[in-house]
């Protein structure tokens, strides 16, 4: 891939991704497997204004050995010096880049209730400093090819040629065109406009059906509205936190929720692939589970936390999306969620409520967001899908249809 359009995708996460502003921190979080992307986007970092950039590097095949050697408490113990590190965090509020290229299949096997042990137990120290910090950083999920994910998109080519298609489709699912900043403001600019006709129709209640059995209702709350796009901190800083997006969200009201709905795409969780699956909810509560390929790691996830088993998003994104029309499966919800309606089980987002800058985190879950330790998007779109909206004054609005916009 030539250097140049890697530095303008570099480029672009660095300016239209978290908006670095003058003498900000950075911190990014990535794999080992694209170095030289990595140095072009420290580089972009300082350009932009950054004060310092610090990179932390992952590694899949380690954490399946922690997991394998360390017992549930040396796992779950958040050392003095980790804390200290948070609590820099807060007082500092540095832009999070997340580069995925993660393997899919990379955690294939391991303890995942052992390490799902490890994290319940050490959520209550955590989630204080996460708290305070909501909405007040800027932050972008993109990513880079790893060899493994490449492989796995497509199988038939040697290595080198697979990651270079997979750069491709990223590139051009990122629209790293010759001018990407300009092409993302026109892009969250038609994002804002659906935004503003959904919220303004007032919707009560979002209705799903679908020829695969899907048959769901899910409620929202008075007060949310429609969000998508780039995203304003309490900070006043804009950012945009996908790269790619294509889809509207909201965060509805926790505990209503009714009927199945069935996945259309493979979901990618910590390293494993949940193929086929099924989610009933009564009272807004996932209360039954199926799944053809790694059920009880599903189970698992909706038995995180109390609200691990309500939702905290709903997505709604056409199946004529760039992303979607580009045929791939990529095995990766960043990606998969962009091309596909999608629900998320736990956490919701304050910021999808109106005013939310002039209310406290208390009060913007008084109002109905979730709150979770998890947030997991599962994908349900596809082209028999229809969606329509009841809105607070009895009306019925036609949202989707055959899995396209309505409007």
């Amino acid at each position: 891939m030539k250097q140049t359009i890697l530095r303008s995708y570099a480029r672009l996460i660095a300016r239209v991704g978290v908006n670095i502003q003058k003498g900000q921190e950075v911190l990014i979080n990535c794999g080992l497997d694209q170095p030289k992307f990595v140095e072009l986007l420290v580089d972009e970092c300082y350009k932009a204004g950054a004060g310092k950039v610090k990179v932390e590097f992952m590694y899949q095949p380690l954490d399946k050995l922690h997991v394998r050697h360390q017992t549930v408490t040396t796992m779950a113990k958040v050392e003095e010096w980790e804390k200290a590190r948070l609590q820099h965090y807060v007082d500092a509020l540095p832009c999070r880049i997340f580069l995925d290229s993660e393997d899919p299949d990379g955690l294939k096997g391991i303890n995942q209730k052992k390490k799902a042990k490890a994290e319940r137990k050490s959520w209550p120290i955590l989630k204080p400093y996460y708290d305070e910090m909501e909405n007040k950083y800027q932050w972008c999920v993109a990513a880079v090819p790893g060899v493994a994910w490449a492989k796995k998109l497509f199988p038939d080519l040697p290595r080198g040629k697979a990651v270079e298609k997979l750069w491709e489709a990223i590139l051009f699912t990122s629209r790293v065109t010759e001018d990407p900043v300009a092409a993302w403001e026109a892009h969250t600019e038609e994002i804002k406009r659906r935004c503003a006709y959904l919220t303004g129709l007032e919707i009560a209640e979002l209705r799903y059906k679908g020829d695969n059995g899907t048959d769901f209702t899910v409620g929202l709350i008075p007060e949310a509205e429609f969000k998508g796009g780039d995203e304003m901190s309490l900070n006043g800083i804009y950012f945009c936190p996908n790269i790619p997006t294509e889809e509207v969200f909201t965060s509805p009201m926790r505990g209503k929720a009714e009927g199945i709905v069935y996945s259309t795409k493979p979901l990618s969780y910590n390293g494993q692939l949940i193929e086929n699956f099924s989610i009933h909810f009564e009272n807004g509560k996932a209360v039954e589970v199926r799944a053809e390929r790694n059920q009880t790691v599903l189970e698992e996830i909706i038995a995180m936390d109390e609200g691990s088993a309500y939702l905290g998003e709903c997505a709604l994104v056409p199946v004529d999306s760039p992303i979607s029309e580009s045929g791939l499966l990529f095995y990766n919800t960043l990606f998969d969620e962009n091309a596909a309606c999608h629900l998320a089980l736990g956490r919701g987002f304050p910021d999808t409520i109106r005013d939310f800058e002039n209310k406290t985190l208390e009060e913007c879950r008084a109002l109905g967001i979730n709150d979770s330790m998890e947030h997991v998007d599962f994908m349900i779109g596809y082209e028999g899908l229809d969606i329509d909206a009841v809105t607070r004054d009895g009306r019925i609005v036609p949202i989707f249809r055959r899995g396209r916009w309505a409007f």
